[in-house]
């Protein structure tokens, strides 16, 4: 009698509920739909969480490039130590971002040999620029053509070969806009030396936990006898040389952003092109206004604006593969940044970005549609 009770009694209990707990055992159906949909798209966009771990993995050698680079240069007086820096953490940093292996030993192989392409890029620029320099010559924007090409080019020797020309590019970049002379030839070699340790480390301790994007095959109508790479290449040194000879005629601010766009908008076709252009004008339009934006921040809390800097570059490398507009939008935002960090605060030169980009895409877009124009069977991302 007093066990059928207590039944009776638990029983009754099981179905009273006060209206305070009902709400708190139901979840609305739409929001679990959208955590479900965000799941899906952080899945999509990077699945297995490999490319945040590139993303941090770029980050860090940066970071530990560019204070190894300081430190080394004001502990020891090193002339042109300001620049050690600075140089050290753009070789380290775009070293990372064009390796692409699997295993430790070939991804440090190629680090090694990224880091020395860029040096050389820089060294390229530092020799011709005075016998570009002066009146009645092109200025050393026309060094740019040289690694325009090459960033084509160089595709056809596989991701290294890529990434040799990505690398030369980046070095002439870094030389023009720091100004680097003969004189600072030390300062590039020791960079050098310090990127390729900041990128093989943190890639050493990552092992096997990153899993390098898969390489799309491209089927290629050329219409001709001239490879597909040395067609990119003659398409964005000729829309690099355009730039130049405008640059001539209209004073650009920095053309410098111009040739960089139409140099990396080149895709295997017309309609990849043209893709890439969309897709860079896009992030580029909302990635700049966001980092004027945070102008404030670079003044007033610096380690806040870092991070956020750092955060972007994360996004970048999950992005890159798939999302380009994305990856581009990231940048920009890190690149205003890190402008205003190094003193620039001039809303109108930043803002500038814009435009050159948008003067650059297009020049690259009509470079791959009228200078021996590649046709695919399906449109590429390349």
């Amino acid at each position: 009698m007093l066990l059928s009770m207590f039944d009776n009694v638990q029983t009754t209990s099981k179905k009273i509920q006060t209206p305070e707990t009902e709400p708190e055992q139901k979840t609305p159906a739409h929001t679990s739909s959208e955590v479900e949909a965000r799941a899906v798209w952080l899945e999509r966009i990077d699945p297995g969480a490999h490319r945040r771990i590139k993303g941090l993995r770029l980050v860090t050698a940066y970071g530990i490039a560019a204070m190894l680079g300081t430190l080394l240069g004001v502990t020891y007086g090193f002339p042109g130590g300001p620049l050690l820096g600075y140089l050290a953490g753009g070789f380290a940093l775009w070293a990372s971002v064009s390796e692409g292996r699997s295993t430790r030993y070939l991804s440090s192989r190629d680090l090694v040999i990224l880091t020395m392409a860029g040096a050389l890029g820089a060294i390229s620029m530092i020799c011709l620029a005075p016998l570009l320099s002066g009146k009645d010559r092109p200025g050393p924007e026309l060094t740019f053509v040289i690694g325009a090409f090459l960033v084509g080019y160089l595709k056809r020797f596989g991701i290294l070969g890529a990434g040799i020309g990505s690398q030369i590019y980046i070095g002439q970049f870094l030389a023009y806009q720091y100004g680097l002379t003969f004189a600072d030839l030390s300062t590039i070699l020791l960079a050098e030396l310090v990127a390729l340790v900041a990128a093989v480390v943190p890639r050493l301790l990552s092992g096997p936990a990153e899993h390098p994007a898969s390489i799309l095959s491209i089927s290629v109508v050329n219409g001709g006898g001239l490879p597909q790479e040395l067609r990119m290449g003659l398409q964005a040194g000729a829309a690099a040389l355009a730039i130049v000879l405008l640059g001539n005629i209209v004073n650009l601010k920095e053309s410098a952003w111009a040739i960089t766009a139409c140099t990396y908008v080149i895709a295997g076709s017309a309609i990849g092109t043209m893709s890439r252009v969309l897709q860079r004008v896009v992030g580029t339009l909302i990635g700049v206004p966001l980092g004027i934006a945070c102008l404030p921040i670079t003044e007033h809390a610096v380690p806040l604006a870092w991070m956020l800097a750092a955060a972007a570059m994360i996004i970048y490398s999950m992005a890159l593969p798939d999302r380009y507009d994305i990856a581009c939008g990231a940048y920009a935002f890190a690149l205003m940044v890190t402008l205003a960090l190094g003193g620039q605060h001039s809303e109108a030169l930043l803002a500038a970005r814009i435009w050159e980009t948008i003067l650059g895409a297009t020049l690259g877009f009509a470079a791959a549609t009228f200078i021996l124009p590649l046709r695919t069977s399906r449109p590429i991302s390349s």
